[in-house]
This record gives structure tokens, sequence and C-alpha cells, in this order.
């Protein structure tokens, strides 16, 4: 009975280790929203299932994507250097394709009662939620429309108290940001709309 427990832990272990070196997938042209959608499987579903469970638009959660993560996965802030050099703790906690931070993620999995080791920020489908719960906040709170991209991605970047100060007002480089996302959600916007059909027809199987 020995030799074939090992075996399979042995397959089991190999096949974790080439899932770990395959490279993550980036849509090969974040521009169009049609080839962001057609070419990865399932990733329609996702952000239509928050625009109708929040009322995040799908143009809208694509535009924070790009922005926070460039659809990577696994992105996650620089590290701090100590004296130049020497690589130490990262920047903040954001990773994941939405960036999300620890203490946000954590009352995120709180208020939608979301299990923590299912629920991944590395996850389309889980940060696309994340996405949509957080705007759906911020409209409720901050009195945001649930289509302004510029304040909605002003109220992401620094939080609903921050956003009440005014903290974003003195950092042009944040505001330059928030204008990225709008041009970019207008864009996905219009690129849905005309191939919207053809979206429907893919998730469905009958492409």
């Amino acid at each position: 009975m020995g030799k074939p427990v090992k075996r399979s832990a042995a397959a089991i272990l190999s096949l974790l280790l080439v899932a770990g070196c395959v490279k993550s997938y980036i849509p090969p042209d974040i521009g169009d929203a049609c080839s962001i959608l057609t070419k990865k499987r399932g990733w329609y579903g996702d952000v239509l299932r928050t625009e109708k469970k929040w009322g995040t638009p799908m143009s809208l959660t694509l535009a924070f994507i790009r922005q926070e993560s460039g659809f990577r996965k696994k992105a996650k802030q620089p590290r701090r250097k100590v004296l130049w050099i020497i690589p130490w703790k990262r920047v903040s906690s954001a990773s994941g394709y939405a960036q999300a931070v620890d203490k946000t993620w954590q009352q995120y999995l709180r208020e939608t009662q979301k299990g923590g080791l299912m629920t991944r920020r590395s996850d389309f489908k889980d940060a696309a939620d994340f996405i949509g719960w957080y705007n759906n906040k911020s409209s409720k709170l901050l009195k945001i429309r649930r289509d302004d991209a510029y304040n909605l991605y002003l109220a992401y970047h620094e939080g609903w108290t921050g956003y009440r100060k005014g903290t974003y007002r003195d950092k042009a480089w944040l505001k330059s940001a928030a204008g990225k996302v709008q041009e970019n959600e207008k864009r996905y916007r219009s690129q849905i709309q005309a191939c919207k059909s053809k979206l429907r027809t893919k998730r469905f199987g009958i492409f």
C-alpha cells in the first residue's frame, strides 16, 4: 500500500510545481473590452454578475482592474528599500486583480459572509465582486453615482473617510489616474455595447 500512496503524492506535487511555473494569463490587448471578455473564458459572466448584483457596470469593473493591476492576478505593491538596496516590507498590503488591502478585504469577507480560504484576491471573479461591493458602499455612503468612474475611483483609492475629507484634492497624480479610469470606462462601455450579442453567444457556448 505504501508505494501507490508515495507515487500519488509525488504526482500531486509535480502538478502543483508545474502549475506554479505556468505564467498567469494577461489579456494580449487590454485596450479592447471585447477581446478581453471573449478570450478569457468566464470573465464576461463574472463582470456581468457584478453588474447585476451590485450595480457596477461591466465597463467600470474592467477599468478599475486595468488601473489597479493591469489584469495581473498576482500583482503586489513594490517593496521599500533599506539603505536604497536591501528589499524590505511592501509599501502596502494591496494585492491581486483589484489591489485590495488586507483590512478592507477582511471587511468584505465579513459583510458578504464569504469563506476566507475559498475567496481569493487573485481570483478574477472574487476581485470583480469586491469592486462591485466597494463601489456599492461608495454610492450609498458618499452619494456617488454608480456610473461615475472618476469619483468612485477616488473613493476606492482614498477610502470612504478620506474621500469625505477630500484627501485627493492635492494629489495631482491620483486625479490623473482617476481621469484614466474614466476614459477607459467610456471606451470599454462603447466596445461592450458593440459586441454584446457576441459576448452573450460565447457565454452560452454557441460560439
